[in-house]
């Protein structure tokens, strides 16, 4: 199977394997009487962010930690800079300043505490833990302020819920439903990531621009899609919404899992250069959205200018 084949099978392979998880346990939720506003914060956030745990899973335990933190790092600048870039082109994306009041604080956080676990050069599972307690808290706090409110964020998430609900209340199938998109997304993972590392060794780069780039943004497609309808059914803050939250999800709870399974030592080069993109990316988008509470068209042409200019950083440093 060639290099393409592999990339591409797995790259399938994770966004069906993503889309039945969500789907299943969204039902299953539904069955189990939880609160749609909950499984929006959680099944429907997590299960959207699938592809890069399984991905960043397969690579730290394959000894690819290039590829393994790449995914995260290059996902987080490819929403930003790329996803919603194209997203402020098709219709400017409005922010909902009450609850950017939260999210951003929870944006930012997450940026540095992701930050700080990469500088100490390896990332244990007592650091993955914190950061997967991190993001425990801030889906408990998002609950209880949407829950306590009921305002447009809540609605938001429990429209997200009412999405991805499956058209089967059988349990059984449910089940099987989660389990196959399990299997498929931690073979797809592999696929993946075998393809990638393939792909490195070929093109004579390391495994970690490989991660920041062809990974990164394929394990991204799922927030370019989601996005992509949300504003094509014009509904720009659900687009804004699921690139925040991904982000947030990314860092804590994908990275924090990853380490919990497998430490990971960070690559010199992402230290030195990835790290500080990120934290300059998350930075400029909070500023985008504090300024007059909407990202242009304009301001769009611009992220993607920038991720442009990234892409071709990485391939010449």
């Amino acid at each position: 199977m060639t290099t393409t084949m592999l990339i591409l099978g797995g790259l399938v392979l994770l966004a069906a394997g993503g889309e039945l998880i969500v789907r299943g346990a969204v039902g299953l939720s539904q069955l189990l009487r939880i609160s749609p506003l909950l499984a929006g914060l959680t099944i429907v956030g997590f299960g959207t962010s699938t592809p890069e745990l399984a991905t960043s899973i397969q690579a730290a335990m394959g000894g690819s930690p290039g590829i393994a933190l790449g995914n995260v790092i290059g996902s987080n600048v490819a929403n930003i800079l790329l996803i919603l870039g194209i997203s402020a082109l098709i219709m400017p994306l409005a922010v909902n300043p009450a609850s950017f009041k939260r999210d951003s604080i929870a944006l930012g956080g997450s940026a540095l505490l992701c930050a700080g676990a990469i500088l100490t050069g390896r990332i244990e599972w007592l650091m993955g833990a914190v950061l997967v307690l991190a993001l425990t808290g801030y889906v408990w706090w998002a609950y209880r302020s949407e829950a306590r409110a009921d305002d447009d964020e809540a609605h938001r998430h429990i429209e997200e819920t009412a999405e991805t609900t499956p058209k089967t209340h059988n349990g059984w199938i449910l089940g099987l439903m989660v389990v196959a998109g399990l299997a498929g997304a931690i073979f797809g993972a592999r696929l993946l990531v075998d393809g990638a590392v393939t792909l490195a060794s070929a093109a004579g780069v390391s495994e970690s621009v490989i991660g920041l780039t062809v990974v990164a943004v394929g394990t991204s497609l799922p927030e370019l899609i989601a996005c992509l309808i949300a504003v094509w059914k014009r509904h720009p803050d659900v687009a804004l919404g699921n690139i925040v939250g991904s982000n947030i999800y990314n860092v804590l709870g994908i990275l924090g899992l990853t380490a919990i399974v497998h430490p990971i030592e960070a690559p010199a080069e992402i230290i030195r250069f990835d790290v500080p993109i990120v934290l300059a990316v998350t930075a400029l988008l909070l500023v985008q959205l504090r300024s007059g509470w909407k990202i242009s068209r304009m301001e769009g042409a611009l992220l993607i200018t920038l991720y442009a200019g990234y892409t071709v950083f990485l391939i010449l440093r």
